[in-house]
């Protein structure tokens, strides 16, 4: 009879990859960030264990929404307090901080449990081309579409 295959710590390796923002859509961009963070893409995926890779999001400030979405798309906050509702939209967010659309929509991707916070340390979004990670990812020759 054969046993299930459960990934151990000790049997994973992350990698580093980067992926360049460079024009890509919003959800289309997530889902390859959120796919690759949970491990998805590979071989050895299990679902209740942290088996993906660290991902660095390069030119977040060249992202693309398509039709009117800069306008109408709205991120709603509340602090719990009556009448402390906060609606703003894409382009608002945006303009506060262009990293914030990409990590908010790769954050409600992600599984809803203990595993969220853990997963998203693993996220890294830069507004340019530069960034402070060379060291681990080497070259930018691993450039992700």
């Amino acid at each position: 009879m054969n046993k299930a295959f459960y990934l151990r710590k000790e049997d994973r390796n992350p990698q580093w990859r980067v992926m360049d923002a460079q024009g890509q859509s919003l959800g289309r961009l997530a889902v390859q960030v959120a796919n690759a963070l949970r491990g998805k893409d590979q071989a050895m995926y299990t679902p209740h264990t942290d088996s993906g890779d660290y991902v660095v999001v390069i030119n977040a400030s060249a992202i693309v929404l398509t039709g009117n979405k800069w306008d109408q798309k709205e991120y709603i906050s509340h602090s719990g307090y009556l009448g402390n509702r906060k609606v703003l939209t894409a382009k608002q967010v945006f303009e506060k901080d262009p990293t914030a659309i990409i990590i908010k929509a790769v954050k409600l991707m992600l599984p809803k449990n203990t595993l969220n916070k853990q997963i998203l340390k693993k996220l890294k979004v830069y507004a340019g081309a530069e960034h402070k990670h060379l060291a681990q990812v080497g070259s930018s020759t691993g450039l992700v579409a």
